[in-house]
């Protein structure tokens, strides 16, 4: 699979992924949306947010005081970004191939993007080009543990694995695809890039009526948060 077939993926369902965020409680982006913004923290200076998709994630940084630029691969998503005016700047690139110069931006936020890339050493390391030598990089990714509901009897959770999946509810359907990987690919990927961890968190979801459903991810991990600077010296 190359980069161009994840984009096609998700330039063909980017109406499904439009509505299937943005409908309130469905997602589980919105039991950890508080958590996340209080991980990222309150800043300033330029912030570029790669993978943006429709722009929720944007839009819940953007009262942290930063200024944010919005990329994403497919026309249509960046097009609902800024339709929604979830940043400052929207641009239309992949995440491997970043039009902006090095060391643009004080933050970069990759919110649940790297599942989808086929080359990951090759987009982190877009990540360092355009951080600034001081700054933070901030990723989620899916937990591998949870990943490993899906594996398989002949699978191995040392090998990465291509999915893809189709989820249905609340009358809504979702069409996914990418990979799952261990967690030592990705922090190879970060060291390779000369970047080193300096937070995890493993968060609990915020529980209410409407999101029962996610109840099971306050006993194993749903999603995995890191920060990570550059490695001096």
């Amino acid at each position: 699979m190359t980069v161009g077939d994840d984009q096609k993926h998700w330039s063909r369902f980017a109406r499904e992924w439009i509505d299937w965020a943005r409908s309130p409680d469905h997602d589980a982006f919105w039991a950890y949306q508080s958590a996340f913004a209080e991980f990222v923290g309150a800043g300033s200076g330029e912030l570029l947010d790669i993978g943006c998709g429709e722009g929720r994630v944007a839009r819940t940084l953007k009262p942290l005081g930063y200024r944010i630029t919005a990329v994403d691969a497919v026309a249509e998503l960046v097009d609902a970004a800024k339709g929604a005016e979830s940043a400052a700047d929207y641009i239309v690139a992949p995440a491997t191939d970043l039009p902006f110069a090095t060391g643009s931006f004080d933050t970069v936020i990759s919110y649940n993007m790297l599942m989808d890339v086929e080359d990951l050493p090759a987009a982190v390391r877009e990540f360092r080009r355009v951080l600034r030598d001081d700054g933070t990089l901030v990723i989620s990714i899916v937990h591998p543990l949870a990943d490993l509901q899906t594996i398989g009897a002949g699978d191995n959770y040392f090998e990465r694995r291509k999915f893809e999946t189709e989820a249905k509810g609340n009358g809504l359907t979702m069409h996914f695809s990418g990979w799952t990987q261990s967690l030592e690919r990705y922090a190879s990927a970060l060291e390779a890039a000369g970047l080193g961890i300096t937070s995890l968190r493993e968060p609990l979801p915020e529980i209410t009526p409407a999101r029962e459903h996610l109840a099971q991810w306050q006993r194993l991990p749903l999603f995995l948060w890191m920060k990570a600077r550059v490695i001096s010296g």
